[in-house]
């Protein structure tokens, strides 16, 4: 008895509707189906991390009627899998004819010639949108465990993590929301940097530690309300161990993924002052002891802290950086951080080639703030895992308020800035009124008054 036809699926089924079914059945209608699955590197390579990871998207599709075999697909390029099993058929939506995966359909359809395969596509299924799903999963909102866990799986999925500063509810959204097609792939932040430096100035107060815990987790909780992406927290210095332990609790609760801490001690002073004014490194064994501490204090394994190493600022020297590193990591830290105010990335550089020669590695992670040269793919190849924009949206908006400020009170009116402003009814439609899509509560029925006898 012949054997049945092969046929090869590739998706990735992140939100599995409809017409995923509808493909497996027309695919399951011409032999025996196997599919590939994308994995989180390949999916994330092109738009946003799956909101399942690639354990949670096995089980289900290889619990669907008609699915004989999962595999992993590594890479949006069809080819090796094809190579490997030399399917009789492979079925896709005809959804692929133009944009980004154009090209992909085409090196199938030449793959396929070479032992007489068939492409097969299926027409898209009406009413279905898989940009309409996860816009609804973003309106519905996420959970602290869900949003903690996501940064190591970003780390896991791309070669570079990006994050941009966030200090109130609207820049948090700026970060949530904001994206850009670039050779028809989608490009957006992946995480949100919660700076002390733009939370303390938007606050109108300096970068000293001044802003207590209780008033910095207040603008935690607005960006947390109004977000679903992971939140990396600038802890400064972490204050005492004691206190830390503290912080680490209360931040892992929250759903927080990760805390960066820098091994100074005193009074803070922001890192980009240097050595023009007082700063004190703090011991290798003290610092070491915090990391520990903290470690110790955390309750789920996914909560990361981050090690910030001030020796380059501080003009400690590479050797001093590179031991430090190699403690932070003994101590248990999950990613360090190298910190320079050189408008050069040159020795950052230097800094990730001695890292790169480590016996053991963890995430190392940039903040380009005056090295900004460097670009995000030029931070992968050396090495780096997380960049951070640290403060660019409030340093973008301080001048255009002070500009704003300025032309009304030179002209006495705001119409000279009224060509820069966003329109009235853009800002009132900003955010919607119901953004989890919820009908409005009943009104309540009437009932009729009841007098009351008080003789």
């Amino acid at each position: 008895m012949a054997s049945k036809p092969q046929v090869y699926v590739g998706m990735s089924a992140d939100l599995v509707h409809p017409g995923h079914l509808n493909i497996i059945s027309t695919a399951a209608g011409h032999g025996e189906v196997t599919i590939g699955l994308l994995t989180d590197q390949a999916i994330a390579s092109y738009k946003r991390l799956p909101y399942l990871d690639y354990n949670q998207r096995f089980q289900i599709i290889n619990s669907i009627k008609g699915v004989a075999h999962v595999i992993p697909q590594a890479t949006l390029d069809y080819v090796p899998n094809l190579i490997k099993l030399k399917p009789d058929f492979v079925v896709h939506g005809d959804d692929w004819q133009t944009g980004i995966q154009q090209k992909i359909r085409q090196q199938v359809i030449d793959t396929l010639a070479a032992w007489g395969g068939k492409l097969i596509e299926v027409p898209y299924t009406q009413g279905i949108s898989s940009t309409i799903l996860n816009q609804r999963i973003k309106e519905i909102g996420t959970t602290p465990e869900i949003r903690m866990r996501r940064l190591r799986r970003l780390l896991g999925a791309k070669s570079i993590v990006r994050c941009i500063e966030a200090h109130n509810g609207l820049t948090g959204l700026i970060a949530e929301k904001t994206s850009v097609k670039i050779d028809q792939q989608s490009r957006e932040f992946d995480a949100i940097w919660l700076s002390s430096l733009t939370d303390s100035t938007a606050k109108g107060k300096p970068d000293i530690e001044a802003v207590d815990l209780t008033s910095r987790l207040h603008t935690v909780h607005d960006i947390l309300e109004v977000t679903t992406k992971p939140i990396i927290y600038d802890a400064d210095t972490g204050g005492t161990t004691e206190h830390f332990i503290f912080h680490i609790r209360t931040l892992e609760r929250l759903g927080v993924s990760a805390v960066i801490i820098e091994d100074k001690v005193g009074l803070k002073k922001n890192s980009l002052f240097g050595t023009a004014v007082p700063q004190t490194q703090d011991s290798l064994a003290n610092f070491s002891f915090k990391i520990q501490s903290g470690k110790k204090a955390q309750v789920t394994d996914e909560f990361m802290i981050i090690a910030r190493i001030e020796s380059l600022i501080l003009q400690a020297g590479l050797p001093d950086a590179v031991a430090r590193a190699q403690a932070y990591i003994s101590a248990g830290a999950d990613a360090i951080m190298i910190h320079s105010k050189e408008s050069s990335p040159v020795e950052i550089l230097e800094f990730a080639r001695a890292y790169q020669a480590f016996g053991s590695h963890v995430p190392l992670v940039a903040v380009p703030s005056t090295y900004n040269s460097i670009s995000e793919d030029e931070l992968a190849t050396a090495g780096f895992r997380i960049v951070i924009y640290a403060n660019q949206l409030l340093r973008s908006a301080y001048p255009a308020m002070v500009e704003s400020a300025r032309s009304i009170l030179t002209h006495g009116r705001s119409l000279e800035i009224d060509s820069r402003l966003t329109p009235i009814k853009d800002i009132l439609t900003l955010i919607p009124d119901d953004p989890a899509g919820l009908n409005p509560l009943p009104q309540r029925l009437s009932e009729p008054a009841v007098k009351l006898n008080h003789s």
